[in-house]
């Protein structure tokens, strides 16, 4: 049985009032509009391991297509695993079109274990007020993004909760997917 009031694997704008029907241990991590990875180290006191999973040229999934209008078909995607003494805390899927990458903004390609947030936040709240759309997702055994995750991390339950900000590089779009790992919660009380 499905109920009404429960989130889908369908992305919501934050704005929307999605937020509340998240249980209230991820509301927190879903709405903070700052670095997450400079959240996390705050929150668990030490800084986050950044293990590379893949950072490679590919076509974009439909959901992106649809999330850049149509408008970009080829990108480069990096998925990373942020890590606290080698324990994934969060997996992050990082779509960056070839446009945003090219010109003063080719510093992105050139990440290796370094979090993309420190490019992001380095840059764009220097020259932006405007807080980036962000949409939230409970993400089950369906989603491409929970599949994508199960595979590095096998012992997955669902359903996982995610977020997607769409930040600006110099004017060109970055889509940036975290998916918040169950022992993220577990970690940061310690």
């Amino acid at each position: 049985m499905i109920h009404r009031n429960r989130l889908r694997s369908s992305w919501n704008r934050v704005g929307s009032g999605g937020i509340h029907r998240a249980p209230r241990k991820w509301q927190p991590w879903l709405s903070d509009t700052g670095s997450l990875t400079q959240k996390i180290e705050k929150a668990i006191g030490q800084k986050l391991e950044v293990q590379v999973l893949r950072d490679c040229p590919q076509s974009l999934n439909s959901d992106e297509s649809r999330y850049f209008h149509f408008k970009i078909r080829r990108c480069r995607v990096r998925e990373v695993l942020l890590c606290a003494n080698n324990i994934p805390l969060v997996m992050a899927h990082s779509v960056i079109p070839t446009l945003s990458s090219s010109g003063s903004n080719h510093a992105v390609l050139r990440l290796g274990s370094k979090p993309l947030g420190a490019v992001l936040f380095a840059k764009t709240r220097k020259h932006s007020k405007a807080k980036p759309p962000r949409d939230i997702a409970r993400l089950d055994k369906s989603s491409a993004l929970w599949k994508r995750c199960s595979k590095n991390y096998p012992e997955l339950s669902s359903p996982l909760w995610a977020r997607r900000t769409l930040y600006k590089l110099k004017g060109h779009p970055i889509l940036v997917n975290e998916i918040f790992l169950p022992a993220l919660l577990h970690f940061s009380k310690a």
